[in-house]
């Protein structure tokens, strides 16, 4: 079996596709067991947030899983295979995990350095874990990717060389109208990102109204920031004497239209609005944009920024010490990598080990039972010193091979030492290691004619 990530980013997708793949608790856990349902997945988690849905799998084939995997994601998508493939990148195996551990500590993020994505893989294990998608394979490579998250933060100095999506995305109001302080922002949505929008306004000054489908959250998050609540009937009235409004809602369809804005601008004596929209999919029209005095900072807009290094998410480094610290999240990351690869590939050769010792036991039980047919009278003390030395002297031969594998185990190709035992001992030798295994671990990006072809092997 092999570690598998299979997925779309904002590395690789517009935020458009990222719409499209917005997913529930209800959907993901779909998703999660229609993984596990097809004939090479054995294990699956899903983390799909606001930059990027990604699979990480334990497969028995790589490109069967790859394709598996594949449609999954186009059902998902609303798209076919062939139509996702451009944007669909593939790890694998030590790949697979450092991508995982990077995603964790924030380095892969549309804001470098952010916390909020740690939180949201302990959510998609937590859900993966409760649903049953995940055994012996993916807990332990979950649990080190968030000990790995924490440790970067905690260890380096990342923390100042990325800010939260919301941070920046406040950033950019504040280049539009100046600072938050004294403003008043109407958040709409009070979940965790609202939350974090809703905590980071109070942080800088401004008052905040939260609006929310659910009352009574709107009620306890305008508490804790000392805010207002208001109903969401109250949008467009809330929203004509705004200066900011933030959107960060999960509903599936617009939540501010055109004609609100529209009309919430009359009567403003040219004072501008900002509307951030950090929800996928978009809560707000895309028609508002062109609205005068209307200023929109959303996904894509902070997507193409970072893409044409223009905003501090795409250049974290703003000195050297930012960047030794990018570098030590880095090497930090290539440590716990290396680490795990040792543990699994130990895990990999303990099956051989404990066959070939049953083996050994199994021999010296069946010779010391002949042994008592051939010499009925030997006596039961000079029959257990015999039993003692024969399995002394098996023990002794077997020591040096099975310390020897499991030492071996964490060098490259050193499962092949595992392979080795088996085939010398007769102990059985499984499919389980192909030559996919050794010569595809690396990341790869996939190829659409392999998925077209719907990876047979």
């Amino acid at each position: 079996m092999s570690l598998l990530a299979v997925g779309v980013s904002h590395q690789t997708a517009p935020v458009a596709l990222l719409e499209q793949f917005a997913m529930g608790a209800d959907e993901t856990t779909k998703a999660l067991h229609e993984l596990v349902d097809t004939p090479h997945v054995s294990e699956a988690m899903v983390l799909a947030t606001c930059n990027r849905v990604e699979v990480f799998a334990e497969v028995d084939r790589f490109h069967g899983g790859v394709a598996e995997v594949s449609r999954v994601l186009a059902r998902q998508a609303g798209a076919t295979v062939e139509e996702l493939s451009p944007y669909v990148t593939v790890h694998y195996e030590d790949e697979a995990v450092r991508h995982l551990f990077t995603v964790a500590a924030g380095l892969d993020s549309m804001v470098v350095g952010e916390t909020q994505v740690l939180g949201q893989l302990r959510t998609a294990y937590a859900l993966a874990r409760e649903r049953g998608t995940v055994g012996r394979a993916l807990h332990p490579v979950a649990q080190r990717a968030l000990r790995v998250g924490k440790r970067v933060h905690s260890e380096t100095g990342i923390d100042r060389a990325g800010a939260s999506l919301v941070s920046v995305s406040l950033d950019r109001a504040e280049e539009r109208i100046g600072p938050l302080a004294g403003r008043g922002v109407l958040v709409v949505g009070a979940g965790s990102m609202g939350a974090l929008a809703a905590t980071t306004l109070a942080r800088r000054g401004a008052g905040v109204t939260v609006i929310s489908r659910t009352p009574a959250s709107a009620q306890r998050l305008a508490e804790a920031v000392e805010g207002r609540a208001a109903g969401l009937g109250d949008l467009a009235e809330e929203l004509a004497g705004a200066d900011v409004l933030v959107t960060c809602t999960g509903a599936r369809g617009l939540v501010v239209g055109t004609d609100v804005v529209g009309a919430a601008m009359t009567g403003r004596a040219g004072r501008p609005l900002v509307v951030v929209d950090l929800a996928l999919p978009r809560d707000v029209d895309p028609g508002v944009a062109g609205l005068p005095g209307v200023h929109v900072v959303d996904l894509a807009l902070l997507q193409s920024e970072k893409r044409e290094g223009a905003t501090p998410s795409a250049d974290p480094v703003a000195g050297a010490v930012g960047a030794d610290d990018i570098a030590s999240a880095h090497a930090l990351i290539e440590a716990e990598t290396a680490l795990l690869r040792a543990e699994r590939q130990a895990a990999a050769v303990a099956p051989t080990v404990s066959a070939l010792r049953s083996q050994a036991a199994e021999v010296v039980d069946a010779e010391l039972l002949r042994l008592s047919a051939r010499v009925p009278d030997l006596d039961a003390k000079a029959r257990a010193e015999v039993a003692r030395t024969v399995r002394r002297v098996v023990d002794k031969l077997l020591h040096e091979p099975t310390v020897r594998v499991k030492e071996l185990a964490g060098a490259p190709g050193g499962v092949d030492y595992a392979d080795a035992l088996r085939a010398l001992f007769g102990l059985g030798i499984d499919a389980e290691l192909t030559p996919e295994r050794t010569n595809l671990a690396e990341a790869v990006t996939v190829d659409p004619d392999e998925l077209r072809r719907g990876g047979s092997s």
